[in-house]
């Protein structure tokens, strides 16, 4: 019965347009963005192949594995860190250092700003060791993360289709380098939820500003998804959500009273024309609302014990890397599904050394306290961390090059990047790169491979969550991916 009222109640609010446009699909999945979803992890728990149940009784987004994560948090470098400074280490491009690039490497391939001219070879001038049990070769820059080599997998074969920073940062988002699609965190909010009703599933956190490329919001944002998907950007200095506390004059009780005479009026809107948009933007001013109680508490790194802010070099009240990587911490405990750091200042085209090491100071501390504090806490076994940027680094130099400086360009080839916990096995390194870390020849990961691994541990088939749009089921993916198997614990 219920089933028949739900589909009657669809029919109803559902336009002439927006009939032709999901009937092939059929009108259960109008249903889709909200719910019922936090029900999924539950249902997978009692089977391998379970799906969640959506009120009218059809199953929606069925998690074809026993997730091993329930939530992600994104440490992405903006600006692309050079893997041959800090993670993959090139003798033999140290020993030719200065000489020009072997032509066989570079000829007929996409250079960025150094097409056209001399390339030299240059070589890291930091030095690296092995770590931890696993071995892993880290560069002294990185101390920290060295400490927790045993804890990460390096990935040393990725490479990307993009060589610019915008389409850059598009790809390792979004799957593809064409704006205008889902981020991962709106995919994840779409078909999973949030665990937590006083917040959104999908949550943004940045630091370094001032550097390097801007960041743009649609990095974050829901693309063709129902826009309460999007990433809800949070700061950790000031005001945490603009436009979200009340104006001056304006106490909770009225600010209730408004928003619930909006609501009757979007309603009578949704109730005339069915546009699903309007019953976003009624969840989205709730949310809103409810934020308006939670996040104060949930920013407040003043609450945390001293030991808590050394460790991780947390200032409350500052904005920072550290800070962002503490929130990062309360918001998974809190239930937030997807948290996304931006931290700009590794676009070292020039002057790299000494840029270079600036940039470690600020996130190599706070990167392995997290991992650490989520251990000690339990919470890294089911939550998934990844540290990378949108591309890599050259092996060739730009720039000045006396007296032990160099600079280097943006390299699509190969790059490095590390998750931790959530399912991967922890101190491993996964692909090489050639002697001159030009080409990744050793287990290739394409940025699709690396999102369709991502979805798998969260229990997700990469092929299964989908969203028609314009006629076309579109997905993270693409139209391609493998889950990078040798990556699983």
């Amino acid at each position: 019965m219920y089933h028949n009222d739900l589909r009657q109640a669809h029919l109803q609010a559902m336009t002439r347009r927006h009939f032709f446009d999901r009937s092939a699909r059929g009108l259960g999945t109008l249903a889709l963005a909200s719910l019922l979803n936090q029900n999924l992890f539950a249902a997978a728990k009692k089977a391998k192949t379970a799906a969640a149940p959506s009120p009218s009784g059809a199953k929606l987004h069925p998690l074809q594995f026993a997730a091993r994560a329930k939530r992600v948090i994104y440490l992405f470098q903006s600006g692309a860190p050079s893997q041959l400074d800090l993670y993959d280490y090139k003798p033999k491009l140290i020993e030719l250092n200065g000489k020009p690039m072997p032509e066989s490497y570079t000829k007929g391939q996409r250079i960025a700003q150094l097409a056209g001219l001399k390339l030299t070879c240059v070589g890291t001038k930091f030095k690296f060791a092995r770590h931890g049990k696993s071995g892993a070769e880290i560069s002294e820059l990185l101390p920290h993360i060295a400490g927790v080599a045993d804890e990460i997998a390096l990935i040393r074969s990725l490479h990307t289709e993009a060589i610019n920073h915008d389409p850059g940062v598009t790809m390792m988002q979004t799957g593809t380098s064409q704006a205008g699609r889902p981020a991962i965190g709106s995919w994840l909010s779409y078909g999973l939820g949030s665990e937590n009703e006083q917040l959104p599933a999908f949550v943004v956190l940045t630091s370094g500003f001032g550097q390097d490329q801007p960041l743009l919001s649609r990095y974050w944002g829901s693309g063709f998804l129902p826009s309460n998907h999007q990433g809800v950007e949070f700061r950790s200095q000031g005001e945490p959500i603009l436009f979200a506390s009340n104006p001056k004059g304006i106490d909770d009780k009225v600010r209730r009273r408004l928003l619930d005479g909006v609501r009757d009026l979007n309603q009578l809107k949704l109730d005339a024309v069915g546009d699903p948009e309007i019953n976003t933007r009624i969840q989205s001013y709730e949310m809103a609302y409810r934020m308006q109680s939670s996040v104060p508490e949930l920013m407040d790194l003043k609450k945390e014990p001293k030991d808590i802010l050394d460790t991780y070099g947390a200032e409350p009240g500052k904005s920072s890397f550290a800070n962002n990587c503490l929130l990062a911490r309360r918001l998974v405990e809190r239930g937030v599904r997807f948290v996304q750091l931006y931290h700009r200042g590794w676009d070292h085209h020039g002057n790299l050394p000494a840029e270079i090491a600036k940039t470690c100071q600020n996130v190599d501390r706070p990167s392995a306290a997290l991992i650490r504090d989520l251990k000690q806490r339990g919470l890294l076994d089911d939550t998934l961390v990844i540290w990378g940027g949108e591309f890599g680094r050259t092996p060739m130099n730009q720039g000045e090059m006396a007296n032990g400086n160099y600079g280097r360009d943006h390299h699509m080839k190969s790059f490095t990047t590390w998750m931790a916990g959530g399912g991967i096995k922890p101190g491993m390194t996964l692909g090489a790169t050639d002697e001159l870390g030009y080409n990744a020849v050793e287990d290739p990961v394409t940025v699709n491979d690396f999102q369709a691994t991502i979805l798998h541990c969260l229990g997700i088939h990469h092929e299964k969550l989908t969203y028609r749009f314009q006629g076309r089921d579109f997905r993270l993916t693409d139209v391609s991916g493998e889950v990078v198997r040798k990556l699983l614990a």
